[in-house]
């Protein structure tokens, strides 16, 4: 039987507080089997993002090469997650929460970073697609951004924030 969203936050969430303590290959591989399926890798992403981390730098070795393990589930939810915490920022700022935005930005500058180290050509065109689809109104993402309703606004933000991955 496969790992829920939930187990997978709280494996995260377990991981992360005891993360100091581990040695490399354990950590490495708890997050290899974290992110080898869907539902693990969606919940990772939700805790690791928006998580405090305040050991080491950010993103560490260990999380890197774990990401590397599971491209295909990966690539995905990094472009999603990049797509929704830029438009979540713009979201909270018109509600006047101050608060959350800061928090999707933090999400938002998180995934930039692991995007920049764990940019490749199958996640460069992962990126390319969501492009096209922002500026064609078709393609592999358009059902994404139909699905979360980003209004013109929110598509030129995340048409900006893709720009510099993109060959």
């Amino acid at each position: 039987m496969g790992i829920t969203f939930e187990n997978a936050i709280q494996q995260t969430q377990d991981l992360l507080s005891q993360i100091e303590f581990l040695d490399t290959d354990t950590i490495t591989e708890k997050l290899t089997n974290l992110v080898s399926t869907e539902n693990g890798a969606r919940g990772f992403f939700v805790t690791y993002l928006t998580s405090d981390l305040s050991y080491r730098e950010y993103p560490s070795l260990e999380v890197i090469t774990a990401l590397k393990t599971s491209p295909t589930l990966v690539n995905e939810l990094l472009v999603k997650n990049l797509a929704m915490s830029t438009a979540m920022v713009i979201y909270h700022r018109r509600q006047g929460d101050e608060e959350n935005a800061r928090g999707s930005e933090k999400v938002q500058e998180k995934t930039g970073q692991l995007i920049k180290q764990l940019l490749s050509p199958a996640l460069g065109e992962k990126l390319q697609q969501l492009a096209t689809s922002l500026n064609s109104g078709q393609g592999e993402y358009q059902v994404f951004l139909e699905r979360w309703g980003y209004d013109d606004c929110q598509r030129q933000a995340i048409a900006e924030i893709i720009q510099p991955f993109l060959q």
